[in-house]
């Protein structure tokens, strides 16, 4: 079974906060003592962390599941309940975080350290000691914690490298990088010997470095899904310099001005930008090649024809092109506004308060206690949701639901 893994989905779940506690003050010569009851822990949150040790999605193909730590319950004495701790997930750079449903980007981890929040911590409740004022004396309520955030996400790997090595099937891709790395591929003679994208490490002489990258061979289609290096064409995205191999011996009886208009329609159909990247075209199998026409470089991996000057080519374009970022397009999630609210109909005619405020001013302990019930009705018009409520066309005995919360609405809440 492979070890490479490019792409996964994932649960992330976040830490509930702990609930506020419910106490009051027992001192001696103190008939009635004030509230003390201490607020609940937060809860973790789950961060993606780009790692440069992690090397892909393996870890999550078959535990796909992260959950971080709940906060703690707070206590007597004005006690808080400690904080869940963060989970890290720590997944390979050049991770791309998309909305499981709609395939759209939410952040791209491109180098070491990069971080971004996947899941949203729960808020500790707040203890009954919070809700003191001048006319609440003995506020007999708390705040439950807020549940975390849970969703699902898809990560999608694309590999960083100086140099992606682009052929069709069985062209010498393995050989070549075998040839001028330590990667170790495996090499056989049959159609997409190359299952899985490998990189290796170029190291020349004047101490130059730079990563290459085997990318599975393609084929005419291979935009539209067809073979198997459609799925690492994304590979691909991310390199600065495009090393174009084309069989001189003829792949399939395609020459080689046949076979690359073949990989630059594919690679112009999947990003049209790629057609403007850096490349190198190189013939390959020289050693064994039929008498053809082909004026760029000639190689061969199983003699060493020409694999210094291609070396040296493809260092002049790394270098010059290490000088220029390349275009990103990493996206930050925007998350709504914590008081914000929104309201929206189920099919059954109930309505629907939507609004991270709105569901932590009903997540009380008690709300059949008439000054807990007082208080969420009052910061429900803080927030606006009476309003809104009203702008919606809610109307006297409509069903509201408040997170866990529902109730008959009446139009002088």
């Amino acid at each position: 079974m492979s070890g490479f893994v490019d792409e996964c989905n994932i649960n992330v779940t976040a830490g509930d906060g702990g609930a506020g506690c419910v106490s009051f003050r027992r001192e001696a010569h103190v008939s009635r003592g004030g509230p003390d009851g201490g607020d609940g822990g937060n809860g973790g949150t789950v961060w993606f962390v780009a790692n440069r040790n992690v090397a892909s999605l393996l870890a999550f193909r078959d535990h796909p599941h992260r959950r971080a730590d709940h906060g703690k319950h707070g206590s007597g004495q004005n006690r808080h309940g400690a904080r869940g701790n963060d989970l890290e997930v720590a997944v390979p750079e050049g991770t791309v975080v998309l909305d499981h449903s709609t395939h759209e980007p939410l952040a791209d981890l491109l180098h070491h350290g990069d971080r971004w929040e996947a899941a949203t911590a729960g808020q500790g409740g707040r203890g009954n000691a919070r809700f003191l004022t001048n006319r609440r004396r003995a506020p007999a309520f708390a705040e439950q914690g807020e549940h975390g955030e849970e969703r699902w996400l898809r990560l999608e790997l694309k590999l960083l490298a100086d140099v992606a090595i682009v052929g069709l099937p069985n062209v010498g891709k393995s050989t070549f990088i075998s040839r001028v790395s330590a990667a170790k591929p495996k090499i056989a003679n049959y159609p997409f010997t190359t299952l899985e994208p490998n990189l290796g490490v170029v190291r020349l002489d004047d101490d130059f470095e730079m990563v290459l990258a085997d990318i599975p061979g393609l084929i005419g289609g291979a935009s539209e899904g067809k073979g198997l290096g459609h799925r690492f064409l994304r590979h691909v995205e991310r390199a600065r310099v495009l090393l174009v191999l084309l069989d001189l011996s003829e792949w399939d009886g395609q020459s080689p001005a046949e076979q690359l208009d073949v990989l630059l329609k594919e690679l112009g159909s999947y990003r049209p930008e790629l057609l403007e990247r850096p490349r190198l075209v190189v013939g390959s199998r020289a050693d064994i090649a039929l008498e053809t026409e082909f004026d760029g470089l000639k190689t061969s991996s199983a003699t060493g024809l020409g694999i210094p000057e291609t070396l040296g080519r493809l260092s002049q374009l790394v270098g010059e092109a290490r000088s220029h970022v390349l275009p990103t397009t990493g996206v930050t999630i925007h998350r709504p506004i914590g008081d914000q609210v929104a309201i929206e109909r189920f099919d059954d005619g109930s309505w629907n308060v939507v609004g991270r405020a709105a569901v932590r001013a009903v997540a009380l302990s008690d709300l059949t206690d008439d000054q807990a019930l007082d208080y969420a009705q009052n910061r429900l018009r803080q927030l606006g949701v009476v309003k809104a409520l009203d702008r919606a066309g809610v109307k006297t005995g409509d069903i509201v639901h408040v997170g866990d919360f529902s109730f008959e609405y009446e139009e002088d809440l």
